[in-house]
């Protein structure tokens, strides 16, 4: 039984998970939205969110929490120096995901994760 057990697997080693959700979580933050699969979409909001709520704090260690976190020391530039004056005001919601339809190949469900 998976009782209070929270987020998903997919079916892949924790390491590997991992990186995966780093390597999402960095794209977004580069190129504004991505095409990936609802689960995976819905798994990396938090993340991303995150990532700006640090650049809004704008702190030494904010800034080294985010390269701890994020691939490329560019989009932790542009978190702290883009993302977080466009969203200075808003007190959270940074990102939204529109639900495009199922992929050809397996029919799995496909979303867009954008910044809003």
């Amino acid at each position: 039984m998976r009782h209070q057990v929270s987020g998903r697997r997919f079916d892949m080693a924790t390491d590997q998970r991992i990186a995966m959700f780093r390597s999402l979580t960095t794209q977004v933050l580069k190129h504004g939205r991505i095409r990936t699969t609802e689960a995976r979409a819905k798994e990396i909001r938090p993340m991303v969110e995150k990532m700006i709520t640090l650049g809004k704090r704008g702190t030494v260690h904010a800034r080294r929490q985010a390269l701890a976190y994020v691939y490329e020391p560019d989009v932790v530039d542009r978190i702290f120096d883009e993302l977080a004056t466009t969203y200075a005001t808003r007190p959270g919601g940074y990102t939204r995901v529109t639900k495009i339809g199922p992929r050809l190949g397996d029919g799995a469900m496909m979303a867009q994760l954008e910044l809003v």
